[in-house]
This record gives structure tokens, sequence and C-alpha cells, in this order.
């Protein structure tokens, strides 16, 4: 059965961003965190060669091909080919640092949810115009809750998530100020942790922010 994967993004409030972590390493560091109740994963595009994004494409394919139960995108989609490229390798939903609209319409194209990077009221309500499903509130860390509470104000009816320097203890808070949800890099997926194959420690900490959300 399809999934419906705008709502399964809206009723697991947490993704799971992913770079750096080799594609042998990639199939047990997304069961480590399913194991903690994640079942959301973005993989990211490395744009700093063409080899590190063959990567992420081997990476999409392995997770879409080997973990059924895991709804998988691309992030740091920076071009139109990229969407192509990711939601051939099994990408359900694109994110991307900034609002571009050609990639947001290309998206949409094929059917895939489209989440852009925003910062300001205006670029937010550009990207949901151009035809975001959800906009990602980027460096919310940095921002605050305040900040995405007072977005939200006058934009109340434009689904906001909350990235960037988000962590255990104040990821609640952000789900509070009116983010539909948050995702975590570094504070969870710790690439020497995945290289050491310390996966109880990833599966503890993924358990720790679905808690914590709850």
């Amino acid at each position: 059965m399809k999934r419906d994967v705008l709502q399964t993004l809206m009723d697991q409030k947490i993704v799971a961003i992913v770079r750096g972590v080799a594609t042998s390493n990639i199939v047990d560091l997304v069961n480590a965190m399913e194991k903690g109740g994640m079942t959301c994963v973005e993989i990211t595009f490395d744009q700093s060669s063409a080899e590190k994004m063959e990567e992420t494409l081997a990476s999409l394919r392995r997770i879409a091909n080997e973990c059924p139960h895991v709804c998988v995108g691309a992030g740091t989609v920076m071009t139109v080919e990229q969407v192509r490229l990711a939601v051939e390798a099994g990408a359900e939903y694109i994110i991307s640092p900034n609002v571009d609209e050609a990639v947001i319409r290309e998206t949409k194209r094929l059917g895939k949810i489209s989440i852009p990077g925003a910062m300001t009221a205006t670029e937010v309500a550009f990207a949901h115009r151009c035809g975001a499903d959800i906009v990602k509130m980027f460096p919310a860390g940095i921002l605050g809750p305040d900040y995405i509470k007072a977005i939200k104000a006058p934009l109340k009816h434009i689904p906001i998530t909350a990235v960037g320097g988000v962590t255990v203890e104040n990821c609640a808070e952000f789900i509070k100020a009116g983010a539909i949800g948050v995702a975590v890099g570094g504070n969870l997926v710790s690439p020497a942790l995945v290289k050491s194959g310390k996966f109880d420690e990833i599966t503890a900490i993924a358990k720790a922010y679905v808690d914590a959300l709850r």
C-alpha cells in the first residue's frame, strides 16, 4: 500500500539528517534509528564532488530497497537534475537549504513532497506559493522558538519544520511554538559513532528525541 508521505512526516514530527556516512554503513544506521522509533530519514547531497553525490544516490537506493518501513528523502537538493536523480533513486521527499522555484516545481511535478529552506516571512510565503508542502525554518537553533512563533502568527496556514541546532532539550519547544516537526543532524547521527559501530548509542539518542516529542 502506498504511504501518505506528508501525513507520515507530520505524524512522526522528526526527520534524521544523515551526512558523511558511507553507503556500506547506511542500512545499519537506519535500522538503529528505526529501533529508537525514528522512521523518517534524509540523506543529504554533498555538493563538493560528483563521487560524493553518487554515494548519496547509492544510499537512497539501499534504504528504498532494504528498509521498507522507512520514509526516505533527499537533502541539500540544489538543482532540478538532482531532484530527478533523487526521485529515481527512491526519495519520497525533497529538502533544500534554500527556496528555488524550479526545484520546488519539479518536485511537485514528480509527485513528491517539497520542503525548501527559508528564514524570513517573505521566503516562507514565496516557497508556499511555489508549491512547497512544508517550509524548513533554518537555522532554527539560532533563530529560536520565539522567532518561529512570530513567523507563524501571520502565516499559520503554512506548515513549518525547525532545522539546525535542534537538541533533545529544546525540540519540544519548537513544536509548542507552532512547528509541525523538527529535523536533527549532528546531534543524532554522529559519523564517529557510526564508524565505531556504536549503533546502540544512536538508538538511545533516537529514542530520547522521540520521547521528548511525545
